[in-house]
C-alpha cells in the first residue's frame, strides 16, 4: 500500500478513507522488462483487446504487476498498466467502480476494503475460479490468514500477492553502545528510548508515522488491537469507544509523544525512513515495505547498522504494537472482460516465480518465501505476523475509522480530553453502525 497505514471506502467514501491506511510499500518505478514470464494461458480474443490494470507503483508491488502484464500480453491481449501513484490509485478505484461500466478490468486491492467491496457488490468473488484454477497456478500455495483477510463472509473476493506487517527498526550501534535490548513493551520502549535521549546525541530517538489525516488513526487502532479490543463489536452492533482499553491505548500513545520529533504528527513513513536515514532518529516503528529500504547503501550511510525485531506490545503478554494490511488483485463486477481469463491473469502474477522476485521489499502471500536467507527483515516479520492483533473485517470499519480520524487527532495533540474525544467517537461510530442494522 503508500506509506503507511491501511484503510478505505468504496465509492464515496473511497478515497479519503484508503488514505487512513496509507501505503505500505516504497514509490519506486521499477521497469518490468526484467519481470519473470509465466504461464498464462487465457483463450484469445477474436480481435485485439487491451487489458487495463490499475496498481500504484511500489518496490513492493511492481514485481507482480510487472509479471502479470509480462506474461499475459500476447497475441491479440495487450495488458496495459500506467505508472500511478497511491492517491491516484484510490481516485480511479473509486471511478472505476462506480458506473456500470468501469475503466479498469483489474484492480489491486487491500483486505481493509474487501469486506466494502464486496458487501456494496462492486467486486466479483473469485472462489470459484480458486477451485477450478489451484493446481495450475499452485494456488494451494497461498497463505491462509492472507486468503481469509482477502474474503468476506466465506468468498474470496480478492487474491493475495502480498502483505505488510509493522516491524520496529533500531539502531544496533546505538543499543549495542549503551547497553539496551529490543523492546518487547511499551515501558521498555520508553524506557529505552528515555536512555538514548539523556545520552544526549539524538534528542528524539523514537520516529513513527503518525500523520494526523492518516497514520494517527491506524496507530490508534493498533493500540487498542495490542489491548485485545477491537474498533467496534459486530454482535451488539456498537462501537468499543466506551470501554476503559480504549482511553488506556490513548495514554500509552501519548506517554511516547516526549520521545517524537514534535513535529510527528505531519510524518508520513516515508518521513520516518529519513529520520533513521539521518540519524535523527534510533528506533522506528513502520511497515514491513519501508523497512528493506533502511539496509541500502545507496540510502544512507547508516545501512549496516539497523537491525529488526517485532514491534513492542503496549502491555506484556499482549499482541503486538502492529497491524496487517494485505494487496491483492480483485476484478471489478462491471468488468466487460472474460472473468475467468481475467481471474488467470491475476493468478500468473502469485506464482512461485513472481513471489521470489519480490522478496525482500515484499512479503509474498506464497508461502514459505521470506526466509532469513531471502530477507534481512525476515525474523521480525514471521513473528509480528505470529502475534499480530486480528483484522476487523466487517463493512463499516473504514467508515467508522475515517470518522473519527480528526477525534483521534484531537485527543492525541491534547486539544480535547480523553473522555471527551471518546465520547464524541462512540456517537459518530455508533451513528454509522446504525445504518448497517437490519
Amino acid at each position: 500500500m503508500i506509506t503507511s497505514s491501511p484503510k478505505a471506502r468504496a465509492i464515496v467514501l473511497g478515497a479519503s478513507a484508503a488514505l487512513v491506511l496509507t501505503a505500505c510499500g516504497a514509490g519506486s518505478r521499477s521497469p518490468g522488462a526484467d519481470a519473470p514470464t509465466v504461464e498464462c494461458d487465457v483463450p484469445q480474443p477474436d480481435s485485439a483487446t487491451t487489458i487495463e490494470v490499475l496498481a500504484y507503483n511500489s518496490s513492493a508491488i511492481d514485481p507482480f504487476t510487472n509479471t502479470m502484464v509480462n506474461s499475459c500480453t500476447q497475441d491479440n491481449i495487450t495488458l496495459r498498466h500506467a505508472p500511478i501513484d497511491f492517491g491516484g490509485q484510490v481516485q480511479r478505484t473509486t471511478a472505476t467502480l462506480a458506473g456500470d461500466s468501469g475503466t479498469y478490468d483489474i484492480i489491486e486491492t487491500y483486505s481493509f476494503v474487501i469486506p466494502q467491496f464486496a458487501a456494496e457488490g462492486s467486486i466479483m468473488s473469485l472462489s470459484d475460479f480458486v477451485d477450478e484454477h489451484s493446481e495450475q497456478y499452485g494456488l494451494d500455495e497461498l497463505s491462509q490468514p492472507m486468503l481469509d483477510a482477502m474474503s468476506y463472509e466465506g468468498e474470496l473476493y480478492g487474491l493475495p500477492m502480498q502483505a505488510q506487517m509493522h516491524v520496529m527498526a533500531f539502531r544496533s550501534d546505538v543499543f549495542e553502545d549503551l547497553g539496551l535490548e529490543a523492546p518487547t513493551t511499551f515501558e521498555e520502549l520508553r524506557t529505552v528510548a528515555q536512555a538514548i535521549q539523556d545520552e544526549g546525541d539524538i534528542e528524539y530517538p523514537l520516529a513513527m508515522p503518525l500523520l494526523a489525516s492518516a497514520d494517527l488513526a491506524t496507530a490508534y487502532d493498533m493500540a487498542l488491537g495490542s489491548l485485545g479490543v477491537d474498533l467496534t463489536d459486530p454482535e451488539e452492533m456498537t462501537a468499543n469507544f466506551d470501554s476503559p482499553e480504549a482511553a488506556q491505548a490513548f495514554e500509552e500513545l501519548i506517554s511516547l509523544k516526549p520521545y517524537m520529533d514534535p513535529q510527528v504528527t505531519t510524518f508520513d513513513q516515508p518521513a520516518v525512513q529519513q529520520q533513521m536515514y539521518n540519524g535523527s532518529a534510533a528506533i522506528a516503528v513502520m511497515f514491513s515495505g519501508r523497512v528493506n529500504d533502511l539496509t541500502m547503501e545507496d540510502n544512507t550511510d547508516l545501512a549496516s547498522d539497523f537491525a529488526f525485531a517485532a514491534p513492542p506490545a503496549v502491555l506484556d503478554g499482549g499482541a503486538a504494537f502492529a497491524s496487517l494490511s494485505v494487496d491483492g488483485w480483485s476484478i471489478p463486477e462491471n468488468a466487460a472482460f472474460d472473468a475467468d481469463s481475467l481471474f488467470q491473469m491475476i493468478a500468473s502474477s502469485v506464482t512461485e516465480e513472481a513471489s521470489q522476485e519480490a522478496v525482500p521489499a515484499a512479503y509474498p502471500a506464497r508461502e514459505g518465501m521470506v526466509t532469513e536467507d531471502t530477507s534481512p527483515y525476515a525474523v521480525a516479520a514471521n513473528e509480528t505476523m505470529a502475534n499480530v492483533p486480528p483484522s476487523e473485517a466487517y463493512p463499516w470499519t473504514a467508515e467508522v475509522t475515517n470518522a473519527v480520524t480528526p477525534i483521534v487527532a484531537e485527543v492525541f495533540l491534547e486539544d480535547k480530553e480523553i473522555d471527551q474525544g471518546l465520547q464524541e467517537m462512540q456517537a459518530a461510530a455508533d451513528d454509522i453502525m446504525a445504518t448497517y442494522e437490519d
